[in-house]
């Protein structure tokens, strides 16, 4: 049985989707790169195929209608799927061909990326890779629209729907001035050493916050109202005196040197966070990104025994 041709076209799509996120048609044709009047005609003809009214129009603003919403979702996905087949073909020969666009958390860039970067370029030759700093969110909402092919996250923030490869168990330490009551000892801290402690945190935003705000809440520490908007900040205040904080592995080699601090690993189980390589379900890059995060996991620091 032969299927009927389809009443409209990924182009259609891209309009709406367009109109949409832009709310105005003006601003939609600008980004599509065609006349108001070709856009709103070929919307016109969308509208017409799927039976239903997408846009509310009147000369002062352009609305989704509640179908319009639903519709227009689905129409991202679509888009979406299309890209991936697109991406597919080209690299059916060789994924590992090209330009892979991966995200990375602040919290992670810095300490990995310099380690990751020159292996990665020896390994696949052919490969390149844009790498994009942000927040977790950011990097999540950029993963679903397809702006970026991969990320580095941390798996106990909320990230969706998503395959992945778990890079390292990243745990956290202890890190207090070195005059406080908590560096007199050199045993791994336990979490009842944080009673009452005085904690400084990153800002919102940060999933290390959230995952380090965990610890401290069970343990009754009572955060501070500054909070840093890095870790390099971060360390600067805990060497000022101004409190005591949580600093993830990968991080202590490069901000001990910048400040002089006294450092616990935890008692196990010890907190910590699961750095690993995360992508979308039925991506066409799954069998390459499998292949780049086997080389993230080499390039890995060890850990100190």
């Amino acid at each position: 049985m032969t299927a009927a041709p389809h009443s409209f076209s990924l182009r259609q799509l891209q309009y709406a989707v367009a109109v949409a996120e832009e709310l105005s048609f003006r601003r939609a044709a600008e980004k599509c790169h065609v006349s108001q009047p070709s856009l709103s005609a070929q919307l016109a003809l969308l509208e017409e195929a799927l039976g239903v009214q997408l846009f509310e129009r009147d000369r002062r603003r352009v609305l989704p209608t509640a179908a319009g919403q639903v519709l227009v979702e689905r129409a991202r996905r679509v888009l979406l799927e299309a890209d991936d087949l697109v991406e597919a073909a080209k690299r059916v020969s060789d994924p590992l061909v090209g330009t892979l666009r991966i995200g990375v958390l602040p919290t992670i860039s810095p300490y990995l990326l310099p380690r990751v970067t020159p292996r990665l370029r020896r390994k696949f030759e052919r490969l390149g890779v844009a790498w994009r700093e942000d927040k977790t969110d950011v990097l999540v909402k950029n993963l679903g629209s397809g702006t970026l092919d991969a990320a580095l996250l941390a798996l106990e923030a909320d990230l969706g729907d998503v395959e992945h490869d778990v890079i390292a168990r990243d745990p956290f330490y202890l890190v207090t001035p070195t005059d406080h009551p908590l560096a007199k000892k050199s045993s791994p801290a336990s979490r009842a050493d944080l009673h009452d402690a005085d904690i400084l945190l990153l800002d919102d935003g940060h999933c290390l916050r959230t995952q380090a705000l965990d610890v401290c809440s069970r343990a009754n520490a009572r955060e501070l109202e500054f909070r840093a908007t890095s870790l390099p900040t971060l360390v600067q205040m805990v060497a000022g005196g101004a409190g005591i904080t949580l600093l993830p592995a990968l991080s202590i080699p490069t901000e001990t040197q910048r400040a002089h601090l006294h450092i616990r690993p935890f008692t196990a189980p010890a907190p910590g966070r699961t750095i690993a390589l995360v992508w979308r379900k039925r991506s066409p890059l799954t069998l390459a990104l499998h292949q780049v995060a086997a080389v993230i996991r080499d390039a890995y620091p060890p850990m100190k025994k």
